[in-house]
């Protein structure tokens, strides 16, 4: 088979399209004839050298794919050869064939297209996570999104919408409107207005009761000043830093919370416990049209560096997908 290997750390072009061994299936695995992947941050980080993948993945990139099944491996059940699936990866999905874990299989939801599955999986996974298991957010809430363009910001605001919260998104001010028609009532150009006191003004006071974080250090004490009473800051990315100064006194007069947390190094347990949780949850959302995958563009798996740089520009509109066709 092909993959996007990468030779020597670096830029978009140390991204290289090569032949590699085949996966094999093994115990509780199946391999997935990938039809699509999706370009993530954390694949970014890892063609930089920054962000190795776990111990017994894939080496190529790729944190999520749409395919169907080709192979099982010993004591799967519940899954048969020729199935439509998406799936949830620890890697490798920048490739025409990958093994996976059968407890991070998802069924193609009704209505969507088999390419544009392979943009759910990993959003669906870490929105859910965290806006549900971390933050228990509520109806009639404020979420604050952060990167409301991006992959996981598109589908954050869907999500936080359909559960009946008032949803504020940070985002260049030419992604506004499209974000207003995803659910957020209201928008943040983050470039040329305080959110801070965006949020405060939206709100009359109050704050934001749970606030999505991609940015990390450089955002941390705005988005403590930006926190409603028992309010709940969730950190997931690092694009601002890593070390920032916390203000205790401010956290505490709150009574809030700071939690910080990341998909891809999780026990496959954990992972299949959340992939249940999002079949239940998430996917008769999807199926109903709620909430749907946000796609900007198709590009051939082989221009992965293409869409590298795409992605690294921002100048996009939910998630490129490569796909192997």
């Amino acid at each position: 088979m092909h993959a996007i290997t990468i030779p020597e750390p670096g830029g978009p072009d140390a991204l290289v399209w090569a032949e590699v061994p085949d996966p094999e299936p093994g115990a509780g695995e199946v391999v997935v004839e990938v039809t699509a992947s999706a370009v993530n941050r954390a694949d970014l980080l890892q063609r930089q050298g920054q962000y190795p993948p776990p111990p017994g993945a894939p080496a190529y990139p790729g944190l999520e794919c749409s395919g169907v099944i080709g192979a099982l491996g010993a004591g799967v059940t519940g899954w048969a050869v020729g199935q439509p699936v998406c799936a949830l990866l620890a890697g490798g999905g920048y490739a025409e064939r990958v093994a996976v874990p059968a407890g991070q299989l998802l069924p193609v939801p009704a209505g969507v297209d088999p390419v544009d599955a392979a943009a759910l999986p990993e959003v669906a996974c870490t929105v859910w996570s965290n806006l549900i298991r971390v933050a228990h957010l509520g109806r009639g809430e404020t979420l604050l999104v952060h990167g409301g363009g991006s992959g996981i910001g598109t589908f954050a605001v869907q999500f936080g919408a359909a559960l009946g919260a008032t949803v504020v998104a940070t985002a260049r001010s030419s992604k506004h409107d499209r974000l207003r028609e995803l659910g957020a009532a209201h928008t943040v150009d983050y470039r040329e207005q305080d959110f801070v006191a965006e949020v405060r003004r939206v709100t009359d006071g109050r704050g934001a009761d749970v606030i999505l974080d991609i940015m990390g250090a450089s955002y941390l004490g705005r988005n403590v000043a930006a926190l409603a009473d028992g309010g709940r800051l969730v950190v997931i990315g690092m694009q601002g830093g890593r070390k920032a100064e916390l203000d205790l006194g401010a956290l505490l007069a709150k009574r809030a919370s700071v939690a910080a947390t990341a998909l891809r190094s999780r026990p496959l347990a954990d992972k299949a416990d959340i992939v249940r949780g999002v079949r239940e949850q998430v996917w008769p959302l999807v199926e109903a049209g709620t909430v749907r995958p946000i796609v900007d563009r198709r590009l051939p798996m082989r221009d992965a560096a293409q869409a590298h740089r795409l992605v690294e520009s921002s100048d996009h509109v939910g998630k490129v997908l490569l796909v192997t066709g």
